[in-house]
């Protein structure tokens, strides 16, 4: 199913539009939540010829959905714990958006496990691998291969000799998750979903015993109206039980959050050409190439302070380096690392204390008349999360006839022609004026989109240019972040549209004046304006890189809550306005 042609925009006038449909439309569903389950189900709905509007409070994939390991993945480890229903089904999503749904996306990843002293180690991995690679993984990518320990360290050089005695190689995939996120919230709109960010609910609309619809906040003015819809979807990830308290109904799960840091480091600081997979005691630490960079990571703890603004502690880093130092030739100190953040798994909650040791699995209930919650899962199942959740949605609370889902088909915006404009990096250089490596950097980013980018740029070649000091991404792609992907803030382009907040040591605080300025005609921004957003961008990542330095979570959580809110103050949690009888 072919989605290119007219593809939305999603800028200033969306989304007064998007307003005005939110006040005066009868929707089918509306979504709560525009994380990749969110994002999903809004797509899901909308293709099935449902009228569906997606809201969020904050930023396309601002949660759990911009902070993973950046892996989409079946989830090698799962296997370990029998979830093999779970890995199955994550390898064949795999499969499908590397071939079909988003190659611009998801990347093949070259990987190494490292086998230690360990008699048992060899073919306990490769029996697990090999059960990998027949669940799907080797479909599109290469099957495992062995390799000496000499073997090994030609393909990482920059592990210790005493580390390993061999390896194994095998494939898995690599993905930008805040990009593919909004990429599916676009996908949405373009087949007719109404979506909106920075628009809050605070309450819930009754008919009877019936969720009818709900009341929202715009985060930007704080003007409030009533959206009406035969059924409310809660996908909001680790504040589904704010949202389910907030519904005053008795959720049928409850969901535990588990905090995961990264650290990114710069490429030459580790010499491999491949990702690395180690194991620990808790669970495993991957080291994942991120164009210049390395990303570290993860740790696994429970957390129960201020959803909005997981901190990573010096523990959390000092963690990640002790491990990873154990196995490098080169030590990695606090001084090498550029960028680092902190994310919130939302785990179904269990019997066991170990948040690293509870599932993986999806839940998905129908709490109330016109009400579905869903929660749990991985990030490369959120096409079928989406599914699950409408599915239920259609069954009892949405009046007409609902077709099946056809998502599996439905490639998302940038894709279609991909593969062929890949073929055409030299001519298309010569076409815009950019040097083969832009071009790309561009299509790897936006797919067959790339004529919308650069278009941006008509009549003002100089936003070709690189950001001054951020010259891995083009000026006219903050502009296009703000034209076209629903960029609001300063924080919206540099930590999600761009990375650019995690791969300079700068944090992006060097360029946040540039891209204000670049930005400011699109956003309406005048000279206050544009001051107040470099200031709250500013402040956030000295609160960042402050909590980074306490010792524990609850001192780290202070500072990092303290820092400003680029929108109008958010209300967490949500606090019920009165509901329509």
């Amino acid at each position: 199913m072919s989605s290119q042609p007219g593809v939305q925009f999603l800028g200033p006038q969306q989304r007064d539009t998007a307003w005005a449909q939110l006040e005066d439309e009868q929707f089918d569903v509306v979504v709560i939540g525009g994380g990749v389950v969110g994002a999903g189900a809004a797509l899901d709905a909308a293709t099935r010829g449902l009228k569906v509007a997606l809201v969020e409070a904050r930023d396309y994939a601002s949660g759990t959905s911009s902070r993973s390991s950046k892996m989409f993945h079946g989830g090698l480890r799962y296997l370990e714990q029998l979830e093999f229903g779970l890995v199955r089904e994550a390898l064949r999503e795999r499969e499908l958006s590397l071939t079909t749904l988003a190659p611009h996306l998801v990347k093949p990843l070259k990987f190494l496990f490292p086998i230690t002293h360990r008699v048992w180690e060899r073919p306990y991995m490769a029996a697990g691998i090999f059960l990998y690679d027949r669940m799907g993984g080797a479909k599109s990518v290469p099957a495992q291969k062995h390799l000496t320990r000499a073997g090994a360290l030609r393909m990482a050089p920059g592990l210790k000799r005493s580390s390993l005695t061999g390896g194994i190689q095998y494939f898995d995939t690599v993905v930008d998750d805040a990009r593919h996120t909004m990429t599916v919230a676009r996908t949405a709109a373009h087949y007719g979903a109404v979506v909106r960010t920075s628009t809050q609910v605070v309450g819930f609309l009754r008919e009877s015993d019936r969720v009818s619809g709900v009341r929202v906040r715009d985060c930007e003015d704080g003007r409030t109206a009533d959206v009406k819809a035969h059924v409310v979807i809660n996908a909001t990830g680790v504040w589904t039980d704010e949202i389910q308290s907030l519904s005053r109904q008795r959720g049928r799960f409850r969901v535990r959050a588990s905090k995961g840091v990264h650290i990114v480091v710069p490429r030459d600081r580790i010499v491999s050409d491949a990702a690395i997979v180690l194991r620990t005691e808790k669970s495993v630490l991957f080291m994942i190439p991120w164009g210049s960079h390395w990303i570290i990571g993860t740790t696994d703890t429970d957390w129960n302070l201020d959803l909005a603004h997981p901190a990573a502690t010096k523990a959390d880093i000092d963690y990640i380096l002790g491990h990873v130092n154990e196995v490098l030739v080169t030590s990695l100190t606090h001084e090498d690392i550029d960028g680092v953040y902190a994310g919130l798994r939302p785990l179904l909650e269990g019997e066991s204390d170990e948040t690293s040791k509870l599932s993986r699995e999806h839940a998905v209930a129908r709490v109330a008349p016109g009400l579905v919650a869903i929660a749990g899962g991985k990030y490369t199942t959120y096409r079928v999360m989406a599914e699950d959740a409408v599915d239920i949605a259609a069954a009892e609370d949405i009046p007409a006839r609902v077709a099946p889902s056809i998502t599996q088909k439905v490639r998302l915006v940038g894709a279609d022609g991909y593969f062929a404009l890949m073929n055409q990096t030299v001519h298309l250089g010569q076409k815009y004026g950019l040097h083969p490596y832009r071009v790309k950097h561009l299509l790897d980013r936006y797919g067959s989109l790339i004529s919308q980018v650069v278009d941006q740029a008509a009549g003002r070649p100089e936003l070709l240019q690189p950001i001054t000091d951020a010259p891995a991404y083009l000026q006219v792609e903050a502009v296009y972040a703000a034209a076209a992907e629903g960029a609001l803030h300063l924080d919206d382009i540099l930590a999600r549209r761009t990375r650019i907040s995690i791969e300079y040591p700068h944090r992006g605080v060097n360029c946040a004046e540039q891209v204000a300025q670049l930005v400011a005609p699109i956003l309406g921004w005048d000279a206050d304006a544009v001051d107040r957003e470099v200031k709250t961008y500013r402040a956030r990542v000295e609160a960042e890189v402050q909590s980074q330095t306490q010792p524990d979570d609850a001192s780290a959580d202070a500072l990092r809550a303290a820092a400003p809110e680029s929108r109008v103050e958010l209300l967490e949690p949500p606090v019920s306005v009165s509901e329509i009888p």
